[in-house]
């Protein structure tokens, strides 16, 4: 095998393990965005929920419903 053969292999080695390696980030960066969209989702979800929780709980007839509750139960028991 002459030099100049020798090359040619070694630089079409490196192109394909190169080749290989591209392909394989951009199919993980397409599942990290797949992954990092659902969780944007269940954040904004989550989002939403505390603000309805805060509003329930900061709503002044809430303390009112807890104290009936509060006396029903020490009624029953």
């Amino acid at each position: 095998m002459s030099f100049w053969t020798a090359v040619v292999v070694i630089v079409a080695i490196l192109a394909g393990t190169i080749i290989s390696t591209s392909k394989h980030k951009a199919k993980n960066n397409n599942a990290d965005n797949d992954k990092t969209n659902e969780l944007e989702k269940e954040v904004e979800a989550l989002k939403a929920r505390i603000v309805t929780l805060e509003k329930i709980v900061t709503d002044p007839g809430y303390d009112l419903k807890k104290q009936f509750k509060d006396l029903e139960d020490d009624r029953v028991a």
